[in-house]
């Protein structure tokens, strides 16, 4: 199954693993002080998870992922019914990042790779594909001889089993060759033989097939003009036409679909309907006229829409809702998922992945304060196995309980967050740690998260707040961070840190500002922007400058549309860049940067080190050789937290 932007047989079998002593209501009250309390040691929470990024092959006799293998993370393919000690393990190139997993049939996997590598003169990101063979362990290289950019963008994947899927790839890095612009190829995911299906066009930058695999649309921007275009071939016609264009920049966007009706020119949207909801809409695409409305909820913005592996049908939608996101269409899949809750009412419930025929499936229970385990699941048979616990050290343990909390912001806007109170002390005037998250497109749920839990099992309360701009709350919210990076977007993490004072749960004299990524931006800024507020703050391979951020990550082709992007949120980097701020930053502040990240570049935390010691702050740098941005190595996860101990237990001691 794919994310588009990605009973009574049961309740004896589940009622051993998860009962009321294994895992807590997530809601539930911190206990009091517990005498002779003794915390779990780093290393628990350093521990990789069992696996990440976890696919079902479509038969369901299989799985694929990112497995937590002697502490680096491996790609492995390995049996569910068999034994599932000789699996296919396959290690990460260095200095590599893997983006995506996908089956091709039952016995290959595609895996997408990216990387900043140098070109000429500067940085950019380069993405490539490659396949690999269940039962071989064969690696085949996809257009790896492709002289562009970006050579990993997948359009169409067989349902049928066959080995020859769609890719779209650039073949030059210059932008006067016609090879610039990406062309179509058929690939074959066991042999590399390749063959063009639809020749590269100027301004052409992304492609769209339907579930035929037949290549269905284009989308083209012109920067002369500022306009987006969107080609359209009808259904069963040869020709592609220009049928819909859009100011770049400007709130109008292009009707393109995400699914088609088969044998038809209708096809699927997320757009906005009467009540100015976000709903799946079907429209005759020439045209953009809208035929029916598909799904739409009175309480939710519809945000993405989960399809099968051979795009039947829609199965479920995911939400702005943050109590029920996942709201399933399919009736068999709502069943499923009723029945797999109330054989576990306190835990969460998500399916991971599931088999062509949506019978079997690889499901989780978790809670905020457990990481939970990995089941897999057929429906047919009532059979459900237990595959691993995601930490072996945690295993069952009870830590630190999370609740949804919500404040007002200084304007007046609802900000929810996640807050997350140390377990063995009492619940008021703790020691506190606010944590924005990355991105800052994003937003944290309540679910596990190993830094949260490791600062509370260290004694801290730790608030995670969705600031305006943050994805999961619908359009509105996430449009009304658009000009306030640095401004209100930073207020109302600020604002989550008086609110704490104020219901007596952080000590207004013992708070620090934790982050990682853009996160890490928004601690260094905060002690830019309120310095008398934060006692130290520590950024995790955070953007100290945003230019120079953006000038990294746009590459050629994209630069204009990730400009935009960026420039939507701030007008001026210079102005809100902690780099440029450092006179006014009053509290300690630690940087920690993996050097192999190609996320964030690691000489951004290289810079604002030299510059805070050139003006004699108290700062530190952690710089860990091997690391990268996800810190994906249990060695550097250990660096990683011991490094944010250390640093707190001198300057904001929980004790």
């Amino acid at each position: 199954m794919a994310w588009v932007s990605f009973g009574a047989y049961l309740l004896a079998a589940t009622a051993l693993l998860f009962s009321p002593g294994t895992f807590a209501a997530a809601d539930s009250k911190t206990p009091p002080v517990t005498p002779g309390f003794t915390p779990l040691p780093t290393s628990a929470f350093a521990e990789l998870p069992f696996v990440e990024d976890v696919a079902l092959s479509p038969d369901g006799t299989h799985i694929a992922g990112l497995f937590g293998i002697a502490g680096e993370q491996r790609i492995m393919m390995m049996s569910l019914l068999g034994d599932r000690s000789k699996g296919v393990r396959i290690t990460v190139p260095d200095q590599t990042q893997v983006a995506w997993i996908r089956w091709v049939g039952n016995d290959n996997i595609i895996v997408g790779l990216y990387a900043l590598m140098p070109v000429e003169a500067d940085r950019w990101y380069i993405s490539r594909v490659i396949g690999i063979n269940r039962g071989t362990g064969k690696i085949t290289k996809l257009l790896w001889d492709s002289g562009g950019q970006n050579a990993s963008d997948v359009l169409w994947i067989p349902s049928d089993g066959s080995t020859e899927i769609l890719v779209a790839a650039q073949n030059s890095i210059y932008g006067s060759n016609p090879d610039f612009w990406p062309a179509v190829y058929r690939v074959d995911v066991t042999t590399a033989r390749k063959r063009i299906v639809e020749r590269p066009r100027t301004n052409i930058v992304d492609w769209g097939a339907d579930h035929l695999g037949q290549v269905r649309f284009g989308i083209g921007y012109r920067d002369a003009s500022t306009q987006s275009t969107l080609l359209f071939r009808s259904h069963g016609e040869g020709s592609l036409r220009v049928i819909d264009s859009a100011k770049l920049g400007a709130e109008e966007e292009l009707t393109v679909p995400f699914h088609f009706v088969p044998g038809s020119n209708n096809g699927f949207v997320i757009k906005e309907v009467e009540g100015g909801r976000s709903a799946v809409v079907e429209v005759d695409v020439p045209t953009g006229k809208a035929v029916r409305t598909v799904y739409a909820a009175d309480d939710a913005d519809v945000e993405s829409v989960l399809l099968p592996s051979n795009g039947s049908k829609i199965l479920g939608v995911r939400t702005s809702d943050r109590s029920t996101p996942l709201r399933w269409i399919d009736p068999a899949m709502a069943a499923h998922q009723k029945t797999l809750e109330a054989a576990s009412p306190q835990s969460k419930v998500r399916i991971e992945s599931l088999s062509a025929d949506q019978s079997k499936m690889l499901v989780r229970f978790s809670t905020p304060d457990n990481p939970g385990l990995l089941f897999y699941f057929d429906a047919a048979t009532g059979d459900l196995l237990k595959l691993a616990a995601m930490n072996d050290t945690i295993g069952g343990k009870r830590l630190s309980r999370g609740r949804m909390v919500q404040y007002k912001a200084r304007d007046g806007l609802e900000i929810e967050g996640v807050l997350t109170m140390p377990r063995g002390r009492r619940d008021k005037n703790l020691p506190f740690i606010v944590m924005p998250h990355g991105g800052p497109w994003g937003h944290d749920e309540l679910s596990y998260d190993y830094w949260a839990q490791f600062l509370a099992e260290r004694g801290y309360a730790v608030l995670q707040p969705n600031f305006r701009g943050s994805t999961g709350y619908g359009a509105a919210f996430e449009k009304a961070g658009q000009g306030q990076l640095g401004f209100a977007m930073q207020d109302d993490v600020t604002d989550g840190v008086h609110w704490a004072v104020k219901e007596g749960i952080a000590d207004p004299k013992r708070v620090c500002i934790v982050g990682g990524s853009y996160g890490g931006y928004a601690a260094m800024w905060g002690t830019v922007k309120d310095p008398d507020l934060y006692r130290c703050a520590i950024s995790i391979n955070g953007v100290a400058n945003l230019r120079r951020e953006v000038n990294d990550f746009g590459g050629m082709m994209r630069e204009r549309l990730y400009r935009g992007q960026w420039q939507k949120m701030t007008p001026d980097f210079a102005a809100v860049s902690p780099i440029n701020a450092i006179a006014r930053i009053k509290a300690p502040l630690l940087l920690v940067h993996g050097k192999k990240d190609v996320t964030v570049d690691h000489g951004q935390s290289a810079r604002m080190y030299s510059a805070m010691t050139k003006a004699g702050k108290t700062v530190e740098f952690v710089s860990v050789p091997l690391a990268d941005h996800y810190f994906t190595r249990q060695a550097d996860r250990m660096t990683l937290l011991t490094s944010i101990e250390t640093f707190l237990a001198k300057h904001n001691p929980a004790d």
